[in-house]
């Protein structure tokens, strides 16, 4: 069996494929960052998913796209689990996540930039076979502009500051729990900070309408542009392609800027696992 798993900081799919190219299962389970997860909570996180567990000894060929996965150190790490895990394994391929956004938006050979926005951000240039990126990652305190975790940062921030309008501040003080304490626990002491700042982007993008939102959207999708899109020479030449929650929910906002960039919009997809799994079928 292959198994094929796409990891964002939030979520992970995967799906398992017979020889034959038949899907066996598909399943998801919490994200597997090991940027900020050890591996004790990645392992549990694995074998504590029924379908996962239940399949893990027929698989043969293991490929992995996910978030953090950008430098040596964390692949090792997840590597690892799952040859603890995957114990029939032959071949464990882990890739960062960029690799499955350009798997499951771009067509064989074609130049285009690819983008990730989700809970975290990326870019990177695609020259139709091998991948160049210009800025490391530094993570989500100091990048991840544009992103689910971005957004929420400046929520709070604006929030405590009192940069809110009255309305909208009263609105998200009911939806969620805002006492400093709480905010202090989840962002210091408890695992998964990124991914606990992007839950309030949520708030964000149901509240789209407002002035204050909508200014907050574009100068995030404008930083993103600035920073990461425009550091590519022919950047106004080439398709831009994104993949991410934040970039499918805000598609209208975040094509109205690239469009003021003078920039054009490719594929926006939500979830790239679907287009992961043509490519690996293809490849079978």
């Amino acid at each position: 069996m292959i198994l094929i798993v796409e990891s964002g900081s939030t979520k992970t799919d995967w799906i398992g494929v017979d020889k034959k190219g038949d899907v066996a299962f598909e399943t998801q389970t919490l994200g597997l960052n090991p940027q900020v997860l050890d591996s004790n909570i990645i392992k549990e996180r694995i074998v504590n998913n029924y379908d996962v567990y239940r399949f893990r000894k027929q698989v043969d060929k293991l490929y992995f796209y996910g978030a953090g996965c950008g430098t040596e150190p964390p692949r090792v790490l997840i590597n690892k689990v799952f040859e603890e895990t995957f114990i029939n394994a032959t071949e464990i391929s882990v890739k960062e996540d960029t690799y499955a956004a350009i798997y499951a938006t771009t067509n064989i050979g074609e130049k285009s930039i690819v983008c990730i926005i989700g809970t975290g951000s990326n870019c990177t240039y695609f020259d139709g076979s091998k991948v160049h990126q210009k800025v490391t990652s530094l993570g989500y305190i100091l990048m991840d502009d544009a992103s689910g975790n971005y957004f929420g940062r400046q929520l709070l921030r604006d929030f405590y500051f009192n940069r809110i309008p009255e309305k909208i501040s009263k609105k998200f003080e009911s939806e969620f729990d805002l006492k400093a304490d709480t905010i202090k626990d989840k962002l210091y002491k408890q695992p998964n900070p990124n991914t606990y700042l992007a839950t309030f982007a949520k708030f964000l993008i149901n509240n789209n309408d407002s002035e204050y939102a909508q200014s907050l959207i574009r100068k995030g999708f404008e930083l993103f542009i600035e920073r990461q899109i425009l550091q590519f020479p022919d950047a106004k030449e080439v398709l831009i392609h994104f993949t991410g929650s934040i970039s499918f929910y805000l598609r209208e906002e975040l094509e109205s800027c690239l469009t003021k960039y003078n920039l054009k919009a490719g594929n926006i997809i939500r979830r790239p696992i679907e287009g992961l799994l043509n490519y690996h079928k293809e490849n079978l």
